[in-house]
């Protein structure tokens, strides 16, 4: 739908473009020479929706931001009808990640 999205251009899976941010992250940690040595974090967890939920949040997502008015509303629509198909509800799985250091001299 938007081919010059930067998350399109990628071509990596959600999961594996965050891990790649998150590797850039501690990079910039270790390269500014001011912390100890970074660690990256994965936490997976599941957080069940209902269709006028998952709806309410679609549109703040990253990409769908630059839709078209009328190219966002069909996508709704699709995704409602969707969800419906599917008993109206469903849980979605997340991978929350993070790239974290100690400041040098304050551990």
């Amino acid at each position: 739908m938007l081919p010059d999205s930067p998350i399109v251009q990628t071509g990596l899976p959600g999961p594996d473009l965050y891990l790649v941010m998150c590797a850039k992250a501690a990079d910039g940690m270790r390269q500014a020479g001011a912390f100890g040595d970074p660690e990256q974090w994965r936490f997976d967890w599941d957080r069940p929706y209902s269709r006028d939920e998952w709806l309410d949040q679609l549109p703040t997502f990253g990409g769908h931001r630059q839709f078209p008015p009328g190219q966002l509303e069909a996508l709704l629509a699709g995704i409602g009808a969707a969800i419906d198909a599917a008993g109206g509800r469903f849980t979605m799985r997340y991978a929350t990640m993070a790239a974290t250091a100690v400041r040098a001299g304050t551990a």
